[in-house]
C-alpha cells in the first residue's frame, strides 16, 4: 500500500528506444525525395568498444534482418552487405533529446532527462487539460511518431513504476495503487539496478519483480546490496522518489492553443498581447510586476522557438511587455521561422517582485515620467541588444582608485547591485561619495596633508574636484624628482615632456587593508602596496593626479611614480 504521507502524483515516462538512429533517419528523410524513403533502409549506429566498432543502436529494419546490439560491424556487413552504417554522435543526440525535451513543456512545464533517451514528465493535476490521461499519452505518442522517432510511454504514480512498464511491459496507464500488479511479472532489470546484480539475482532463480514482494529483506540487502530493496520500494510508491525537471516552473504562464497553426508575425503578435493581458490580471493579484518574461512558440514539426527577456523593474503593462519582444525580434529578423506553422503559444513569467498598485494623479509628475521613460528605454534597449550590453556604474568596494567602480547590467535593481557590489545598505551609505572621481567634488586628505613650498592646502584649490572625473588605466609610469621620505614631486617626466611644479597639495595616502599583504600572493602584490597622491600644477597651468607607490625604506627601496589623471 502506498505511504499516506507520500504526495499525490503521477509521472510519465517517454522511452525513444533509437534515438541514434531515429535522428539519422530524420535527416535522411529531410534531405531526400518523397519516394526515396517509402522502404526504411537497415541503420546500424556504431561505436568503438573493446577495439572493435560494434552496434549501438539499430532501427527496425535492421532487427528484422537478424542484427543485434553489441554485434561487430565486420560480422554485420558480412550478413546484410547493403547495412547502412553511421558513427555514433552522443552531443548531437543529448542536444536532440533536449529539444524533445522542449517540446514535451507543451504538456508541463516539469520535464526531466532521463539518462540519455528517456524523458520523465510530472503531469500532475495537468491532465485534465487535454481530457485525461490516456488522451495525454495518446496525443503525446502520435506527435512524436509523427515526427520520426520509436518511442514508448507509460504513466503510472512513480517514476519507477513508469520506467518499468514503458521500457519492459506494454505501456499504458495504471491507475492508483496497481503499480504492484503491473510490476510483478516485468524482469528485474525494470527495476534500474546495475546488470550484476540481475545477474546474481537470476543465479539464485529469482527472474521477475513479484518474485521480491515476499522475500526477506535482510538477506537481499546483504548479499546484493541497499540499492536493489531502495529501488524496489520507489517502483511500489513505498519510498519517496524526486525528479529533477530541467528547468523551475514559472511563475506564471498563460498559453493558447490553435487547431489551425498561425504562421504570420501579426497573428504571433496579437497572441502574445493577449497572453500578456492575462498575465497582467494574475500578476496584479500578487500585487507583482515580472521581471523576466519568456516566450514560446510551438512548431507543428516539433520545433520549440523561445524569447526572453527582462525589465528593469517589476512590469504589468501588456503592451510593454509586447513592445520589448517586438524589439527581440527585431534584433533577429531571422529569428521567427514558423515552418508549418505554430499550434501553441505561451507566455511565461519566470521571475517578479513585489509591485503595488499606484493611483494614477490627475496632474503630471515630471520626475514620474522621467523614471518610467528611462526604465522603457533600459529594457528596450536590453531586449535588442542583450540586458549584458545596457550597463551602469556602481560602487565597489575596494580602496583602490581604479577599482572603486564596476559596471553592472542596468535593469539590475539598486539594492541587488549594492549587495552585489560588496555593500550592505547601511554600511554603503558613509563611504558612496568615494565610489567614482566624478561623483566625489569634495573628499577631504589625510591629517598629514601638507603643500610643497609652505602654500595653504585650500588656497588654489577651493571648490574644485578633488580627483579627475576619468582615470588613466593602467596608470602610466613617470620620472620624477621628488623630496624623500614622502616629499611631493619638485619635476617629473612624461610622454617625453619635463613639467617643473609650481603647487601641490597632499598626500593623500591610500593603504591596503590589513587583511591583504603586499607579499602574499602576485596577484595581490600591487593591491598590498601603500599609495600616496598629490594634486599638482606645472608652470603652465595643468593640473595632474599622481601618486606615488610604496613607502620609502619601508616597503620598497625605490618608489615608484605614477600620472593617473589629469584635471580639465
Amino acid at each position: 500500500m502506498r505511504d499516506k504521507h507520500l504526495p499525490h502524483q503521477r509521472i510519465l515516462s517517454l522511452w525513444i528506444a533509437d534515438l541514434p538512429c531515429d535522428r539519422i533517419l530524420r535527416r535522411l528523410r529531410v534531405s531526400s525525395t518523397p519516394s526515396a524513403l517509402q522502404a526504411e533502409p537497415p541503420l546500424a549506429v556504431l561505436e568503438k568498444i573493446r577495439g572493435a566498432r560494434r552496434i549501438v543502436s539499430l532501427n527496425e529494419t535492421a532487427r528484422a534482418c537478424g542484427l543485434r546490439l553489441g554485434e561487430a560491424e565486420a560480422d554485420a556487413r558480412a550478413r546484410i552487405p547493403h547495412l547502412l552504417c553511421e558513427d555514433a554522435d552522443p552531443e548531437k543526440d543529448a542536444a536532440l533529446l533536449g529539444a524533445v525535451a522542449d517540446w514535451c513543456a507543451r504538456y508541463t512545464p516539469l520535464v526531466a532527462l532521463d539518462g540519455k533517451d528517456g524523458l520523465f514528465l510530472d503531469i500532475t493535476g495537468c491532465a485534465h487539460l487535454f481530457k485525461g490521461e490516456e488522451a495525454l499519452l495518446k496525443d503525446a505518442l502520435e506527435r512524436l511518431h509523427r515526427q520520426g522517432f520509436c518511442v514508448a510511454g507509460a504513466i503510472a504514480g512513480t517514476a519507477g513504476a513508469a520506467w518499468a512498464v514503458a521500457r519492459f511491459g506494454s505501456g499504458g496507464v495504471l491507475a492508483d495503487s496497481q503499480e504492484r500488479q503491473a510490476l510483478a511479472p516485468l524482469p528485474l532489470a525494470a527495476l534500474r539496478v546495475p546488470p550484476e546484480a540481475v545477474s546474481g539475482l537470476n543465479q539464485v532463480g529469482l527472474k521477475t519483480i513479484g518474485q521480491l514482494y515476499d522475500r526477506p529483506r535482510a538477506p537481499l540487502t546483504n548479499r546484493f546490496g541497499a540499492d536493489l530493496i531502495l529501488r524496489l520500494d520507489q517502483a511500489l510508491g513505498l519510498q519517496g522518489e524526486a525528479i529533477s525537471p530541467r528547468f523551475e516552473a514559472p511563475l506564471i504562464s498563460a498559453e493558447r492553443r490553435f487547431f489551425d497553426p498561425i504562421s504570420q508575425l501579426e497573428d504571433v503578435k496579437a497572441v502574445a498581447l493577449s497572453l500578456a493581458g492575462q498575465a497582467a490580471k494574475a500578476l496584479e493579484r500578487r500585487v507583482e510586476g515580472g521581471r523576466v518574461f519568456e516566450l514560446s512558440l510551438f512548431r507543428v514539426d516539433g520545433a520549440v522557438q523561445k524569447f526572453r527577456v527582462g525589465t528593469s523593474s517589476p512590469l504589468r503593462d501588456p503592451k510593454r511587455v509586447l513592445r520589448l519582444f517586438a524589439e527581440k525580434l527585431k534584433a533577429d529578423e531571422g529569428a521567427i521561422d514558423a515552418g508549418f506553422g505554430y499550434d501553441l503559444v505561451r507566455l511565461d513569467v519566470l521571475v517578479a517582485d513585489k509591485a503595488p498598485a499606484v493611483q494614477s494623479a490627475l496632474t503630471a509628475h515630471g520626475a514620474a515620467e522621467a523614471d518610467a521613460s528611462l526604465d522603457d528605454l533600459v529594457d528596450r534597449l536590453g531586449a535588442r541588444l542583450g540586458p549584458e550590453r545596457v550597463t551602469r556604474l556602481l560602487p565597489v568596494d575596494r580602496h583602490l582608485p581604479e577599482s572603486q567602480t564596476g559596471y553592472v547590467p542596468a535593469a539590475f535593481a539598486q539594492q541587488d547591485a549594492l549587495v552585489w557590489s560588496g555593500f550592505s545598505k547601511s554600511a554603503a551609505a558613509p563611504d558612496l561619495h568615494h565610489a567614482h572621481p566624478s561623483s566625489s567634488p569634495q573628499l577631504g586628505f589625510a591629517e598629514d596633508t601638507r603643500p610643497a613650498g609652505g602654500t595653504e592646502a585650500s588656497s588654489w584649490q577651493e571648490g574644485l574636484m578633488t580627483r579627475p572625473l576619468r582615470l588613466i588605466e593602467p596608470a602610466e609610469e613617470v620620472e620624477a624628482l621628488a623630496m624623500v621620505p614622502d616629499g611631493p614631486p619638485l619635476r617629473f617626466r612624461w610622454r617625453r615632456g619635463i613639467y617643473q611644479v609650481v603647487r601641490s597639495e597632499g598626500p593623500e595616502r591610500i593603504a591596503p587593508p590589513w587583511w591583504i599583504g603586499a607579499h602574499d600572493r602576485p596577484s595581490e602584490a600591487k593591491e598590498g602596496v601603500t599609495r600616496d597622491y598629490f594634486r599638482i600644477e606645472d608652470t603652465e597651468g595643468r593640473r595632474f593626479w599622481l601618486y606615488r607607490e610604496g613607502l620609502y625604506e619601508r616597503e620598497t627601496s625605490r618608489p615608484r611614480w605614477y600620472l593617473q589623471g589629469l584635471f580639465a
